[in-house]
């Protein structure tokens, strides 16, 4: 078996500076981030002037007379303004109703509250009668 010297005997090369190593910054993939109000609100708007302008095409290309009765009444009036009208009347009766409906779940949510509030204050006077 060959012996190895123990240092290496051959000529000693000179020492180069060590250079840093920049790492670029590690960048995750963007994500869609939720929604805002904000942007929802610029979404409605524009739907809304996308059916505004339906509606006026619809309106424009509606415009004879057709005989309306209505409890008794009756007259003559363009096809679209009678479902422009009955459109609009639809919309309050929804409006009345989801009122009504958002007044009830608040009451609810209110009187739940209380309750909850009256329940913890009996458990802490019986921990307290202890």
């Amino acid at each position: 078996m060959p012996v190895q010297p123990a240092s290496d005997s051959s000529a000693v090369r000179a020492r180069e500076p060590v250079l840093r190593t920049v790492r670029e910054p590690h960048v995750q993939p963007r994500r869609r981030s939720a929604g805002t109000r904000t942007s929802a609100a610029w979404f409605g708007i524009c739907v809304g002037v996308l059916v505004l302008i339906a509606l006026v095409v619809f309106m424009l290309q509606n415009t004879r007379p057709v005989t309306v009765t209505f409890l008794g009444m009756s007259g003559s009036a363009p096809l679209a303004l009678g479902l422009l009208i009955a459109g609009l009347a639809v919309g309050a009766v929804v409006l009345i109703f989801a009122g009504l409906r958002i007044g009830q779940l608040r009451r609810r949510a209110s009187n739940d509250a209380r309750i909850a509030q009256l329940r913890r204050r009996g458990s802490d006077e019986t921990a307290e009668r202890r």
